[in-house]
């Protein structure tokens, strides 16, 4: 593929345990859910992101980044940006922060309306809130 023409991001949704990653098609337009990675330390996770980002050459990534409702950095900001400075000493790509605040909430909503109990699949809503983070980023992108 031309890589000028790819306009790809992966998005994600960053916990310390479980971390929700979603892709866009390489028109930069739709959202879909790729996987949800387990991880057990930052390594882990880095090592994991590191081999999603080789695998499908994103042209940027999309983090969610929970604001707090007066648009000041939560606890959980603050730990995503320690993330992303790791990040960027072997990724050099575009880093975009979108304000995720209540995406697991309207995940949960989502599959609740066609008819999906989530119960202790977690995994299941992180993947779903990266697909509403990513969504909400290419939207105002376009």
């Amino acid at each position: 593929m031309n890589q000028q023409y790819n306009k790809a991001f992966l998005a994600i949704d960053y916990g310390t345990r479980r971390i929700g990653i979603a892709k866009s098609d390489t028109m930069g337009i739709i959202a879909s859910a790729l996987t949800t990675l387990e991880v057990k330390s930052q390594k882990d996770a880095l090592t994991k992101i590191l081999a999603l980002i080789e695998e499908y050459e994103p042209n940027g990534l999309v983090f969610g980044y929970p604001l707090l409702k007066s648009g000041d950095k939560s606890d959980k900001c603050r730990e995503i940006d320690k993330f992303i400075n790791k990040l960027q000493e072997f990724y050099n790509g575009e880093l975009f922060r979108v304000d995720e605040h209540a995406s697991s909430i309207e995940a949960t909503k989502i599959l609740h309306a066609h008819g999906q109990k989530v119960g202790k699949d977690k995994k299941r809503i992180d993947r779903l809130a990266a697909v509403i983070i990513l969504q909400r980023f290419l939207e105002e992108h376009q």
